[in-house]
C-alpha cells in the first residue's frame, strides 16, 4: 500500500480507537462504582460510542455573542490536528521508515504545542471559567514539560541515542527499565498523567470548582472534537509508554495494561489540591528527574 493509504488507514483506525476507549473508561468506572455501565446497546453497549458521538455531532452549536466566533470554533480542532501530527510523525515501532533519528526531540516540540489550543479556547471563550481553566493549563504544563524531558531522557542514555527504535531493541537484550528503574517509571507516568490533564491533575477543567474549565463554553460536535483529542492522546502516551519502559513481547497486552492504568487511575485518586501540584513538580519530580538523569549520565558515558 502507498505511504498516503498507509496513513489515511492509521487515522481512521485512531478515531475509532477513540471510540472505543471511551466505553473502555465508562466500563472500568462502572465495575470500581459496583454498576454494569454501558450495556444495552447491541453486546455490552459495543455500539454506545457511536450513538453518542451522532448526538454530539447532531446538537446545536449555540453562537454566544461573547464569543471570538472564529477563533473558538477552529481551536478544537488544532487540538485534534495536534494530536492526529503525532500519531502521523512519530510512530516508535517503525522508526527506521520515518528517517527521523532524534524522534525524541520531535515528540517533545509537539508535546509542547499541546498547550497552545487550550489557551486559545479559554482566551476565546471571553469567560471567567474559561479563562482561569487555560491559565492553570499553562503553569501545569510549563512545570513538568522539564520533567518530562530529564525523565525521558533517562530511559534513552543508555543506548546513547534518542530513537524509540533502538530503545525497544536494547529491553529485548536486557532487563526492561519498568524493573530496573521502577521508581522513575511511577514519575514518568504521573508526568504523563500531568500532560495530559488526567485526574488527579486535571485542573485545566475542575469542574467541582470551575464549572468546566476551558471548555466550559463548548458543545456539540467542538466537545467531542476536544474530547477525541484528549483520549486520542492517551492512547499515545500509553503506547509510548509501552515502547519506552517494556521490550516488543506481548505488546497489545502491555498497552492495554498502561491504557487502562490512565484510566483507573481517574476512579481511584481524588483531585490534589493546586497548590499540591506545584509542590509535588518543582519540589519532588523535578529535583529528582534531574538527580535520576545526572546519576545515570554519569554511570553510562
Amino acid at each position: 500500500m502507498s505511504f498516503w493509504t498507509n496513513k489515511f488507514f492509521l487515522i481512521i483506525m485512531i478515531l475509532i480507537s477513540v471510540a472505543f476507549i471511551t466505553l473502555l473508561e465508562r466500563k472500568i468506572l462502572a465495575y470500581i462504582q459496583i454498576r454494569k455501565g454501558p450495556n444495552k446497546n447491541f453486546f455490552i453497549g459495543f455500539f454506545q460510542p457511536f450513538n453518542d458521538a451522532l448526538k454530539l455531532f447532531s446538537k446545536e452549536n449555540l453562537n454566544l455573542t461573547w464569543l471570538n466566533t472564529m477563533i473558538f470554533y477552529t481551536a478544537p480542532f488544532f487540538s485534534l490536528f495536534l494530536m492526529l501530527f503525532i500519531w502521523l510523525s512519530i510512530n516508535p515501532l517503525h522508526s527506521y521508515n520515518n528517517n527521523l533519528l532524534n524522534d525524541f526531540l520531535f515528540l517533545l516540540l509537539l508535546s509542547s504545542m499541546s498547550v497552545y489550543p487550550i489557551i486559545i479556547m479559554g482566551w476565546a471563550s471571553n469567560s471567567k471559567f474559561s479563562s482561569l481553566g487555560s491559565f492553570r493549563n499553562v503553569a501545569q504544563t510549563i512545570s513538568y514539560e522539564t520533567s518530562f524531558a530529564f525523565i525521558a531522557l533517562s530511559f534513552f542514555i543508555p543506548i546513547n541515542s534518542l530513537n524509540f527504535l533502538f530503545l525497544s531493541k536494547f529491553q529485548n537484550k536486557s532487563i526492561s527499565f519498568l524493573f530496573s528503574m521502577t521508581f522513575l517509571c511511577l514519575y514518568w507516568l504521573v508526568t504523563i498523567l500531568a500532560e495530559n490533564n488526567r485526574t488527579p491533575f486535571d485542573f485545566a477543567e475542575s469542574e467541582s470548582e470551575l464549572v468546566s474549565g476551558f471548555n466550559t463554553e463548548y458543545g456539540s460536535i467542538n466537545f467531542a472534537i476536544i474530547f477525541m483529542a484528549e483520549y486520542g492522546n492517551i492512547i499515545f502516551y500509553s503506547y509510548l509508554t509501552s515502547i519506552m519502559l517494556t521490550s516488543e513481547f506481548f505488546f497489545p497486552i502491555k498497552l492495554m495494561f498502561f491504557m487502562s492504568t490512565i484510566l483507573w487511575i481517574r476512579g481511584t485518586l481524588p483531585r490534589f489540591r493546586y497548590d499540591n501540584l506545584m509542590l509535588l513538580a518543582w519540589k519532588n519530580i523535578l529535583p529528582f528527574s534531574i538527580m535520576f538523569f545526572w546519576l545515570i549520565f554519569f554511570i553510562f558515558m
